[in-house]
């Protein structure tokens, strides 16, 4: 049987890893890899995977790897708009709500490798990390399977080329929206949370408020917040 590897470290991704690996356990061998110390040249030459997805892996990928194997990630823009750092919050941030999950093969540069597939996605509701969950469900269920059971040939991308830049953690900072209205607040809120990225927040003197779990209702927002001494 041919092997795959799947490299992440989001617990959503791990739990469809193994619905995955239970449901093509017959076709191919699956391999976990979830510390970035272990995606290297001699353990993934020694399994020598079909295809190495890497869905929500934030570390670069070396040369050595992607130049003998075939290194797939996932990007949640229509690219080419949209390479770089931060999508979801970027594309929120824009208003860009309808969008693509790129699947595109690991190359030298940030995001310009060639395009498998796309699948459309949309991101008008939820956390973020609401919508990451169901972007694991996409990419398990539809986008690697469609790999898993056909041929696929990737194209080079076509399109304006939009950069986005990676947010920082003081981007967070409620006080640097420009339009505080309900629907912008409520975009920034949720866009920012999410497993390991920096909530929204206000900074009050001598304290941060930190805001989550938001949403509308009759014109209102409600959500749950944290009063948290600034050090």
């Amino acid at each position: 049987m041919k092997n795959i590897i799947i490299a992440t470290v989001k617990e959503w991704n791990i739990e469809n890893y193994f619905k995955l690996k239970e449901k093509y356990n017959n076709k191919y061998d699956f391999y976990l890899i979830t510390d970035k110390e272990e995606l290297n040249l001699e353990n993934i030459t020694k399994i020598n995977p079909k295809y190495i997805f890497l869905p929500h892996w934030s570390w670069i990928i070396k040369e050595e790897i992607y130049s003998n194997f075939v290194c797939i990630v996932f990007h949640m823009t229509d690219l080419p708009y949209g390479r770089g750092g931060s999508p979801f919050q970027n594309l929120i941030m824009n208003e860009v709500y309808d969008t693509k999950i790129s699947a595109l093969k690991v190359d030298g540069g940030l995001d310009t490798g060639d395009i498998f597939l796309k699948e459309d996605f949309n991101i008008s509701i939820g956390s973020a990390e609401e919508n990451f969950i169901k972007l694991s469900k996409i990419i398990f269920e539809k986008m690697i399977p469609n790999f898993l059971e056909n041929i696929l040939q990737a194209k080079k991308q076509e399109g304006e080329i939009i950069e986005f830049k990676r947010r920082r953690k003081e981007d967070s900072n409620i006080m640097k929206i420009e339009t505080k209205n309900i629907h912008k607040l409520y975009d920034f809120i949720r866009m920012l949370d999410a497993e390991g990225y920096p909530k929204a927040y206000l900074d009050l003197d001598e304290v941060k408020i930190e805001f989550s779990e938001v949403h509308l209702k009759n014109k209102k927002l409600v959500g749950k917040f944290e009063v948290i001494e600034n050090e």
